[in-house]
């Protein structure tokens, strides 16, 4: 959906204009009318929208992203849904992406790569300490603000992590992607920095290392071929920097750095001596946009990827005719050499056992580019030979040529048909089983039976097929394919309901309930109410009752039985308005007033009341009272008392009716109000340093007119601020009888809360 200029989001944020665009989302300007600041909006692409397993993904992890705060990294405010729409509000940073930077400059100097390369690491390294992988570091996703300052940003397909790794889908941009991460293994925190050494090739040569027509192609050569040396496109590169960048994108993550922090050791050196001695020996048209692979395009990488591994294996088995049945072997044409075609293609799990130190690679030396091939060339036939022997080796290199060759093409082995039309198959040929609905023990069983191998790909929830059992296979059922093949296929992790009620949450107190809900993946709200069943802490019921992983649950919690009786309190010998408070404190109202004459209790005091002072009383009941007149009358003439009785009786009445309604009487109208108003709700995520400036007001209706009353001034409070609403007595509009009690903006004079209060005549 396409967000035009004008449209408010919540009622809160007005779009300005559309900023950006990527692979999942687009990205707009937009102005936060409640905190008066300017704010960026990332806007989940309609087709990923609709995906419910992403979109709770996609919350659940911008949810963790909103919790880092770092000068290097683009902070997150809030997570929303509206109708179909799912976005997140981030911080704008006014500036340009450093892919935007590099296409500007075609490459930058040294200082420019390591400064900028410092400033990522370090953003990096604070969300690697909070568990949160970034699985999309490119520099589409860095920003370089006007002030020089990088930010790293798009944290949305990120995954908080309560372990050290996770495994899933294939997501990312695959110029930049990892191996691991290529053909769905496990990734950690080495992932994000082979990722960044990839940003780092690319700032120093102007160029990836790794491009193709394809997905899959490019895919293949971060799981296959050796990383080109920066310094061949780079002639000027320092040893130390070029030595950095090998180290951070070996094949193998044991190899890289380990952190981020022992990266930015090695950066940091670089910087004040980019030959500095103890960097060298570490080891050995492009838009980048962040996407899923599909399905078929994880199986055929890591079919072919396994495909070469057998073959290779075969190889060093001595089953040459097997590994060269494989393949189809084209011949090779004229204007193409057998040298060429053998440097196009190097597996280096060849020579893990040789004796060449893995620092040769990263020695620089005055070599043009054809001199370095040529030398490369040399190595890899020594280390052949120390492998395999001179015998093996040529082998070998005729079969890498054949690779080469056809590591383009699909992994299905077409076989000839027989005159029924039927498939023949060769000795070395298959078919692949039907999988569908068997658990991950049983496909892999029958496929052993059919001389095949399984390879999980992923895992994805569904709520069709159990947990446990195959979701999706690659290649699919009775395609023909070379026997040892592998197989790809995905397992079910069951639905991604969740029935809380297995969990045992009903049976928890409070506490144990949200750390339980919360290790599943869930964020908790929590409410209170009365409960004649349920004890005070404990848990009266979950909604919804089988919620989706990563959603919100609300844990409605016991306030224990309601308490409908009160004790009437003593308000005999009391002035009226004193009384009257401590009824009000009591939750019960001042009933019918009478008034007598008494030679013992003083004028204005209370004289008695109904029910008496102990008794029992339902919450919110009247209490019926008679104030004092003082001393009766004592004229001699009786004529005259009897006038003055009438005399005093009119008056009486008439005050009566008057208190009401004229502010020159005895009388007032008196309310209270004992609560307090909580922010979090209305700053969001990260507001605990958000300052709204709010003041509290009453509001009544008098004779049809507004009118307001300012019973606190406005004061600057922090969202993690619990507001005070608290006024024991307030002196109403005289002759009414309610009104509201207003927690107010008073920047945009929006009212945040409203509480009903009943006022009271007292004199």
């Amino acid at each position: 959906m396409i967000l035009k200029p004008g449209i408010f989001l919540q009622g809160r944020y007005e779009i300005l204009e559309k900023i950006g665009s990527g692979g999942m989302s687009d990205v707009y300007k937009a102005k936060d009318h409640k905190l008066n600041r300017l704010v960026a909006i990332k806007v989940l692409k309609e087709e990923f929208g609709t995906d419910e397993t992403f979109v709770s993904k996609f919350k659940m992890e911008a949810q963790a992203a909103a919790g880092l705060s770092h000068p290097n990294i683009v902070n997150v405010y809030d997570v929303m849904d509206e109708e179909n729409i799912h976005y997140i509000v981030m911080e704008l940073v006014e500036g340009i992406t450093l892919k935007s930077y590099i296409a500007t400059k075609k490459k930058l100097n040294v200082k420019e790569t390591l400064g900028i390369s410092i400033q990522v690491a370090q953003g990096i390294a604070a969300a690697h300490k909070r568990g949160i992988i970034h699985r999309d570091i490119k520099p589409q996703n860095m920003i370089i603000s006007k002030d020089g300052k990088v930010k790293v940003t798009d944290f949305g397909i990120a995954r908080a992590v309560s372990a050290q790794t996770i495994g899933g889908a294939a997501v990312g941009s695959v110029h930049y992607i990892c191996p691991e991460q290529a053909k769905g293994a496990l990734s950690d925190q080495r992932s994000d920095i082979y990722s960044l050494g990839i940003t780092i090739y690319e700032m120093i040569t102007g160029k990836v290392p790794f491009d193709g027509d394809t997905t899959v192609a490019i895919a293949l050569s971060h799981l296959e071929d050796p990383l080109p040396l920066p310094s061949l496109s780079s002639p000027d590169i320092p040893a130390g920097l070029e030595s950095i960048i090998l180290k951070c994108t070996q094949k193998k993550p044991e190899r890289r750095y380990q952190t981020m922090e022992d990266l930015l050791v090695d950066l940091r050196k670089a910087l004040i001596d980019p030959n500095d001695p103890s960097l060298l020996g570490n080891t050995t048209t492009i838009n980048g946009d962040t996407r899923r692979m599909s399905e078929e395009e994880m199986g055929e990488i890591n079919a072919r990827h396994a495909q070469n591994q057998h073959t290779l294996e075969n190889v060093m088995d001595g089953d040459v005719d097997e590994a060269r049945d494989a393949f189809e072997v084209p011949d090779f044409p004229e204007e193409t050499s057998q040298d060429e075609s053998k440097d196009s293609f190097f597996v280096p799990e060849l020579f893990e056992s040789s004796s060449l130190d893995a620092s040769d690679f990263g020695k620089k030396e005055e070599k043009n580019e054809g001199e370095e091939r040529e030398e490369r060339r040399g190595i890899r036939s020594e280390q052949l030979m120390a492998a395999l022997g001179v015998g093996g080796a040529v082998v070998a290199i005729v079969l890498l040529l054949i690779l080469g060759r056809n590591i383009g093409k699909a992994k299905t082995v077409v076989s000839p048909t027989g005159p029924n039309g039927e498939t023949t198959l060769a000795s070395n040929q298959t078919k692949v089983p039907d999988l569908d609905g068997k658990t991950q023990d049983e496909a892999e069983k029958i496929l052993q039976e059919a001389t095949l191998s399984m390879k999980v790909t992923g895992n994805a929830y569904s709520d069709s097929v159990p947990k446990g059992q195959v979701i999706s296979q690659d290649p699919k059922s009775d395609e023909v394919v070379s026997k040892h093949s592998s197989v790809g296929v995905v397992i079910s992790n069951g639905s991604q309901k969740v029935d809380l009620a297995s969990l045992g949450i009903t049976s928890m107190n409070a506490k144990d309930a949200k750390t339980a809900l919360k290790s599943e993946g869930f964020s908790v709200n929590t409410e209170e109410e009365y409960s004649d069943s349920v004890e005070e802490g404990g848990i009266i019921r979950f909604v919804p009752e089988q919620p989706e992983k990563g959603s919100e649950v609300t844990i409605v919690i016991s306030k224990g039985k309601k308490n409908t009786m009160t004790v009437v309190p003593n308000i005999v010998n009391q002035p009226e308005a004193a009384g009257i408070n401590l009824l009000i404190s009591s939750n019960l109202k001042p009933g019918n007033r009478a008034v007598q004459y008494s030679d013992t209790v003083k004028a204005g005091d209370i004289i008695s009341q109904s029910p008496e002072p102990g008794a029992q009383a339902t919450l919110g009941s009247k209490v019926d009272y008679v104030i004092s007149q003082g001393p009766a009358p004592t004229e001699s003439s009786t004529e005259s008392a009897t006038k003055a009785t009438k005399a005093e009786d009119k008056k009486d009445v008439n005050a009566t009716a008057s208190a009401e309604l004229s502010p020159e009487s005895n009388y007032q109208y008196v309310g209270s109000i004992d609560t307090t108003f909580e922010l979090k709700d209305l700053i969001g995520p990260g507001g605990s340093s958000s300052k709204v400036k709010v003041m509290i007001r009453l509001r009544q209706d008098v004779n049809g007119q507004t009118v307001y009353r300012t019973l606190m001034e406005p004061r600057n409070i922090t969202g993690d601020t619990i507001l005070p609403v608290r006024f024991k007595s307030i002196v109403g509009a005289d002759g009414v009888e309610d009104g509201n009690v207003e927690v107010v903006d008073a920047d945009t004079q929006n009212v945040l809360k409203s509480y009903d209060v009943q006022f009271f005549k007292v004199q």
